[in-house]
Formats: structure tokens, sequence, C-alpha cells
């Protein structure tokens, strides 16, 4: 049973634990079958398939991705300019018609003071970053250019483009199906829902963009609780698999990408199992911000997971939308939510990469690692050390910082970077923005890194000196 109080529900009784004979399974009759099937593999076909693609592998949604902003970088500018200036405009009238303006209701765009005052202020900084106005030193790659023409223009075209294949997968069965199946491992492990494994799966192969955006959707649906969002949003807000392969090209480790990927895997699971029983992630509400909707509680054999998934999944496509409505609105909703949180990201994220860049604040607070990481034994400590830091600013950074050192110390700080996850040049001001209802703190989040770092230098470390004792560094 759910009670409402003050805009929120909470369930108040355990639910009853089903097998397989209590349950209602749908009929599997042939069009909403066929439906869920196809839908599935538009999904499993853009997000997932390997593809060769300019000597490397891939999936499909990297290179329509990658060839959007690298064919018309000069459109995709343009689109970023006017988006962020329409979020900043649209959060404005908002705010100041208490959600409402010529009968159009923008409470959609209502937001605290300071999400306000960061989308305005990429308001302003937009046409500064598109004309390339003021100071060289603001627009060099490591700073301006980089959230400009990388992060930004990436982020702008990846929400929309993933929203379309991830609306039409969810919405016609696929959360359902993959859900269900994950449920035995997602909740004793994680303490979240089977269909968070979806959330977590679409950041693996997709970007953490998409990843948030089906996290912003089950939220909004009644499918997550507050304590959920908190545990999905900081834990499997993933770098993803295209990106690990950026960092161990970088440091010339391509070979080693199936190792780093793998210690990157097992430091993800470990951290998200650790992190969830302590706060501030323990002592978030399980409090829902609509009518809830919980996965049915069940237990049975992996044939009986197996046939209520199907079962689910078929529900949901006989029920869902067609191909063409679900990806239409996945396109809008996705286009509503890039007008919310690109103007965030840069103002955030450029005040980020400026701070590492020209000021020696990450060189001071790595001088006391220096001497952990060299007790560790990982080589070139006093490269390594500010490393460990910096990433709180953008994952990219603490690889720059380590192309000239030791094997071991390329590895360690390869594996460090992508598993820290949480940076305030994207996908920390994104969480904030995106989930202040649950709330996440700007202080949660800088907790969350210091926790995650402490977790991951002795873990990466061990890791390293396994590596290398195997001879592969």
């Amino acid at each position: 049973m759910a009670t409402e109080q003050g805009g929120t529900w909470t369930v108040d009784t355990e639910p009853h634990v089903h097998d397989i004979d209590e349950v209602d399974l749908h009929e599997f009759r042939t069009r909403p079958v066929v439906k869920f099937i196809v839908a599935f593999l538009i999904g499993a076909v853009f997000f997932l398939l390997p593809v060769p693609y300019q000597g490397e592998v891939t999936v499909p949604f990297d290179i329509v991705v990658s060839t959007i902003t690298e064919s018309v970088p000069d459109a995709v500018g343009v689109y970023s300019l006017l988006i962020i200036l329409a979020g900043g405009v649209v959060t404005t009238a908002s705010m100041v018609n208490d959600g409402e303006l010529a009968g159009y209701d923008l409470s959609y765009f209502e937001t605290s003071i300071v999400f306000w005052l960061l989308r305005v202020a990429g308001a302003v900084l937009a046409p500064v970053m598109f004309f390339k106005l003021g100071p060289g030193w603001l627009h060099t790659p490591g700073t301006g250019g980089l959230m400009w023409g990388t992060l930004v223009y990436s982020v702008g075209v990846i929400i929309p483009i993933g929203a379309i294949f991830i609306t039409i997968f969810v919405e016609l069965g696929g959360l359902e199906f993959i859900g269900t199946l994950a449920r035995p491992l997602m909740k004793p492990l994680f303490k979240v829902p089977g269909r968070a494994a979806l959330d977590s799966l679409a950041s693996w192969v997709g970007s953490y963009s998409v990843g948030l955006y089906v996290t912003r959707n089950v939220f909004e649906a009644g499918g997550y609780h507050k304590r959920d969002v908190f545990t999905i949003a900081t834990c499997f807000s993933t770098v993803s698999i295209g990106f690990v392969g950026v960092v161990a090209a970088t440091l010339n480790m391509l070979s080693l990408f199936p190792v780093i990927f793998g210690a990157y895997f097992v430091c993800v699971v470990i951290c998200g199992i650790i992190l969830v029983r302590v706060p501030p992630i323990s002592t978030t509400p399980e409090e829902y911000i609509a009518e809830p909707d919980p996965e049915m509680a069940f237990e049975g054999s992996p044939g009986d997971y197996v046939r209520l998934a199907l079962s689910e999944a078929v529900k949901k496509a006989d029920e869902g939308e067609t191909f063409l409505e679900a990806a239409k609105r996945g396109f809008v909703d996705g286009l509503k939510l890039t007008s919310l949180i690109l103007g965030t990201i840069l103002a955030v994220g450029l005040a980020a990469t400026l701070l590492s860049a020209y000021t020696p604040t990450f060189d001071i607070l790595g001088q006391p690692l220096v001497p952990v990481v060299s007790a560790l034994g990982i080589p070139n400590a006093e490269a390594v050390a500010p490393a460990t830091i910096v990433g709180i600013t953008e994952m990219y950074v603490p690889v720059l910082l380590v192309t000239e050192t030791a094997p071991m110390a390329k590895f360690f700080v390869a594996v460090l970077a992508v598993s820290q996850l949480i940076f305030f040049s994207s996908v920390g001001p994104m969480i904030m923005d995106m989930f202040s209802d649950v709330p996440v703190r700007f202080r949660d989040l800088v907790a969350l890194f210091v926790m995650r770092t402490v977790i991951l230098v002795p873990l990466i470390a061990g890791i390293t000196h396994a590596v290398a004792a195997m001879g592969l560094l």
C-alpha cells in the first residue's frame, strides 16, 4: 500500500513474494510478440552490435553521433548555441511566471535558484564560446575547446539521438525484459530494482547521458524511489566502453583494452556494493515523486524468470505506443532535457577545467598522496598523485597528465580515471540538475568522489601489480 504526503509517496507494506504459478502470464499473441522482438533488436543493434569503423570496433550509436559531430560541426555548434539559449530563456520565463506563460505550461523548466543562475550563465557563455570571444586562454584545447567543441557538442547530440532508440526499446518491452532477468543480481548486490540494469547497460554501451535519461523517465513514472535514483546516478552512470578505448589509445595501451575494461568493470561493481550501504546513499529516503510502481516481488528458477520476463515484455509491447509515437516522444523529450542541462554543463565544466589548467589547486591537493602512491609501488608518484584528484574536474584530464610515465603508472591512471565516475565537467551538474528533487547535492557528489577514490587507489594498485606480474606491463 502506498501513502501520499506532501507530493511524495511511500510504500508502507512489504510486498508478497510471488512464484510463477501465482503470476497471470500475458497471452503470447503474434502482434505484440513481434513488436517486442523488433523493438528489442532495434535497441540491441543500435547500442550493442560491434561493427568495424575507421580501423576500430564500435557500435552504430557511436558511429551516428561521431558522424554528426564530425561531418557538420558548424551546424552542431549553431544547434548547441540555440538550445542553450532556449534553456536559459525558457527557464527564466518559467521562474518569473510561476511555471506558465501565455497559456503554456512551463513547469518542466522550473528549478532551484542555483540551477536557474547556472542555466543563465550557460546562456551567457554559449555565444562567447561559439564566436570565440575573449582571451585565447579561454579557448585552448584543454579548457574551452574541450568543453565546447567536444563535451557540449557530444552531449547535445547524444541525448536526443539516444532518446529516440532508448524510448523505443524501453516503451516496447525492453525494460521489463532486462529488468526481470537482472533482479536476482541487482537487488541483493546493489539494493536497486532489476530494471536498473537497463540504465547501467545504456551507460556502458552508449553514454551516461542516455543512462540518466532512462533513470529520469522511470523515476517520473514511479518505477524508482529517491534512493534508487541516487544509487543509479552515482554508481552506474558509467563511462562508455568506447571512451575506455579512447583512454587506452591515448596511453598507447590499446593492446591491453580487455584488461583495462575488465579491471574497470570490477572496480565499478565493488564500489557500488560498498557505497550503497553507507551515507549519503543509504540515508536517502525511499520516497517516490509519482504513484509507486515497484517491481513485483518474485522468486523462481532461471526458467521461471525467463518466462516472466517474456510475459512482462510482451504485455508492455501490447499496451505501448507505436514505433513512430515512441520515437517522436523520445526525440522531443531528449531535446527538452538537453535544453535543461547543456547550459549547466558548460558553466560548471568550464569553471572546473579552467581551475585545473590555470591554478595549482590540484597539484597542491595531490601532494599528500605522493607518499601513498609511492608506498603502493606505483612509479612516477609525482605525476600520478595529482591525477588521482584532478579527475573530479573531467575524466580525461588525468590521462593527459601521465602520457609520458611508466606503463604501470599509465595502467593505474587509465583504470582510475574511468572508475571514479563523478566529474564536474559534465556528469556532476547533469545529475544535480536532472535530479534536484531527490536531491543530489554538490557536497554529496564531492564526498562520493572522495570515497570512490579511497576505495579505488589501493584496489587498482593491487590489480596493477597483478597485471605486471603476468608480464603484461
